[in-house]
C-alpha cells in the first residue's frame, strides 16, 4: 500500500489499531492530523504511520500516553539524557511490579498448598484468608493483634 494515499481506516489497519484510537490520538495531540485538500479526505503519509507505530511500541513497553508524549518531544535526538531518565523510571516501575507479582505468587502458592492440607472440619483456607483481608486483618494475624487506629 502506498503510504501517501492512506485514509484513516487504512492507517489504522496498517498499524493494527482502531480508527477511534487514531482519532483519540489526534484529540490529545499525540498524532497530528494531516491537512485536508479542499473537499477531500485527509491522507496519511509514512510519517503518520511511523509515529503511530512508535506510540504502540512505547505502549507495549508500559509507557503511558503522557510519557509517550514526552518521548515524542525527545525524539529529535538531542534529549538522550531525558529519554534515558524516563526509561530508567519506567524500568524501576516494572521491577516494582515484578516484585509485587512474585509476592502475590508466593502468597497464592501458600494458600493453594494450605488448601490441600486442610482438615475436614475446617473451612477453606483460601476463603478464610480472603475474608480476613476484607476485614483488614492480614492472613496469619488474629483480629486481636491488629493495631487500632
Amino acid at each position: 500500500m502506498n503510504a501517501d494515499t492512506m485514509t484513516i481506516g487504512a492507517l489504522a489497519r496498517e498499524a493494527g489499531v482502531n480508527v477511534e484510537t487514531v482519532r483519540y490520538y489526534h484529540r490529545i495531540g499525540l498524532l497530528p492530523q494531516p491537512a485536508r485538500a479542499y473537499g477531500r479526505r485527509r491522507r496519511y503519509d509514512d510519517d503518520g504511520l511511523q509515529r503511530l507505530q512508535f506510540i504502540k511500541r512505547a505502549q507495549h513497553l508500559g509507557f503511558s500516553l503522557q510519557e509517550i508524549a514526552h518521548l515524542l518531544e525527545f525524539s529529535d535526538s538531542r534529549h538522550c539524557a531525558e529519554t534515558r531518565e524516563l526509561a530508567a523510571e519506567k524500568l524501576q516501575s516494572v521491577e516494582r511490579k515484578i516484585a509485587d507479582l512474585k509476592a502475590m505468587q508466593q502468597t497464592l502458592a501458600g494458600l493453594v498448598k494450605a488448601c490441600g492440607r486442610r482438615s475436614g472440619a475446617r473451612g477453606c483456607p483460601i476463603i478464610e484468608s480472603l475474608q480476613h483481608e476484607v476485614r483488614g486483618v492480614r492472613p496469619g494475624e488474629s483480629s486481636g493483634s491488629r493495631p487500632r487506629g
